[in-house]
């Protein structure tokens, strides 16, 4: 039968219910035990208990019928006998289908061959579905089809759903143990005036009632910063950005991350830190320290050993990204082999150029390992090197070749922090649409006083590379384009 066809055939048996005085969709149900509750109390059962779900599987003839009922907390097998139930069991047989919701009353019950069922001796309609529940789900080819329908793949893959299990899972697991440290857990704007805090191509919308143009963020930083400034000395947000560029396996256009600011601190305690939540998220979520993620092999449990991001480049390239000129730099990018940043023809600035070097190594890398001695062009928000003022208290996580976190120790000197602006606001109007902005409401904050802090960032990407799956089937319900 089509689509068209079985719908119909269902609007017919929604009238049949209509006739018998049932409702196909009443407010509220009577049901009084979830599914696994009545079979862990199966033998202890007294008297009829009530219990619902959706209809997953449906057989029998005759006078008798089988009916598999899942509530999202087990499944249960309810046994409808006509002898019992005269009409109950017409109305049922006539009207009810695989995917519908229906509640049962019964009492405990054996079958012949051993299974733990509740024996129906009333039912009710809880919501008639219109659509058929596929039965060749995992044969289908179509993987949009597959996520633009990710409620039918939830339903019908128990994997599937234990992976979003663990998602959830890894975020409680993150919360709980900043939370556990002191950390107050923020909530700031959505909405900003001007984007900050990362380089990054923004979402733009119109404001109608203050009668502006706004942007969603792309970071969490400047408005956890400023609250460093307002007096919080730990301070953390699990929260979504959203940055208007290209997807890939590993980049999506919003995602959640979490941002975290601790004051006192710098970046030599943050690796400590850092090393202690990656390798809690591991063992509280996976029970494992080892995982394999693409082609590299990933030990938490080992010391994680500190990558030299210029030392690394200038053995590879042979140029310094401290010293090199911006010809030189970009020059370096187009004799690579392939390609550093595969787009030999894109525009490129020294900081873009450095940074597709730097990539290319960082495939190779399989980790957990710290990038330190990063320069300071390329980051416009740490501080400075005490021992070389070239380059910045920065490092990275890398895990199997990508970047899975960063750390700070805080840029705190607002003269320092204008000056880093203003080259950064240089690149944009040079056409560096990634380039960050000039924050004045933001260097406003850091005059009255910002403490030393280490600052740090992760999105949920490392919680696709654990899972070992690309970002976007990592996600719920990610972002397609319309169904034509």
């Amino acid at each position: 039968m089509s689509e068209a066809e079985i719908r119909t055939d269902r609007l017919k048996k929604l009238e049949r219910l209509k006739a018998a005085g049932m409702s196909a969709y009443p407010s509220a149900s009577e049901i009084t035990a979830t599914n696994q509750k009545f079979l862990e109390t199966f033998e202890d059962a007294i008297g009829p208990r009530t219990i619902g779900g959706r209809i997953m599987a449906l057989r029998g003839q005759g006078g008798i019928q089988f009916a598999v009922l899942e509530d999202g907390t087990s499944r249960l097998q309810a046994v409808f006998q006509k002898d019992e139930m005269p009409e109950a069991f017409a109305l049922f047989a006539d009207t009810v289908d695989v995917g519908d919701f229906v509640q049962v009353s019964g009492e405990p019950y054996t079958t012949k061959r051993g299974e733990r069922s509740i024996k129906a001796s009333a039912w009710k309609m809880l919501a008639k579905s219109m659509m058929p529940i596929p039965v060749s789900w995992y044969g289908l080819k179509d993987e949009e089809l597959k996520l633009r329908e990710r409620y039918l793949s939830v339903l019908l893959d128990p994997q599937l759903k234990a992976l979003f299990v663990r998602r959830e899972k890894f975020w409680q697991t993150v919360r709980d143990f900043y939370k556990e440290r002191g950390f107050y857990e923020a909530e700031t704007p959505v909405l900003e005036s001007s984007p900050g805090g990362a380089d990054a191509r923004p979402f733009e919308t119109y404001h109608h009632a203050l009668d502006i143009n706004v942007y969603l963020r792309i970071s969490l930083e400047l408005w956890l910063k400023r609250l460093l400034v307002a007096g919080f000395p730990k301070v953390f947000e699990i929260g979504r950005i959203f940055r208007n560029e290209g997807q890939s396996r590993e980049h999506l256009q919003d995602y959640t991350q979490i941002e975290s600011y601790e004051a006192y601190k710098d970046m030599r305690d943050g690796m400590t830190f850092i090393q202690e939540l990656y390798r809690r998220i591991v063992k509280d979520v996976y029970g494992q320290y080892t995982f394999t993620i693409g082609d590299h092999t990933v030990d938490f449990a080992e010391e994680w050993p500190q990558i030299d991001f210029c030392k690394k480049i200038e053995e590879r390239f042979g140029v310094d990204p401290l010293s090199c000129t911006e010809e030189e730099a970009i020059q370096a990018v187009r004799d690579a082999n392939p390609p550093a940043g595969g787009e030999v023809g894109e525009a490129l600035n020294k900081a873009r150029a450095i940074d597709h070097l730097w990539k290319s190594i960082r495939k190779g890398v399989s980790g957990p390992a710290f990038l330190v001695k990063v320069p300071v062009y390329l980051e416009p928000l740490a501080k400075r090197s005490e021992a070389d003022e070239r380059i910045v208290e920065r490092f990275q996580v890398i895990i199997a070749g990508s970047e899975m976190g960063k750390g700070f120790s805080e840029l705190n000197d607002p003269a320092d922090q204008r000056a880093r602006f203003e080259e950064q606001q240089k690149m944009r109007d040079a056409g560096d649409a990634e380039a960050q902005r000039l924050d004045e409401e933001f260097l406003r904050a850091m005059e009255y006083g910002m403490p030393p802090a280490f600052g740090f960032g992760m999105s949920e990407r490392l919680f696709s590379f654990l899972e070992n799956r690309p970002a976007h089937e990592a996600q719920l319900f990610p972002l397609l384009r319309p169904k034509q």
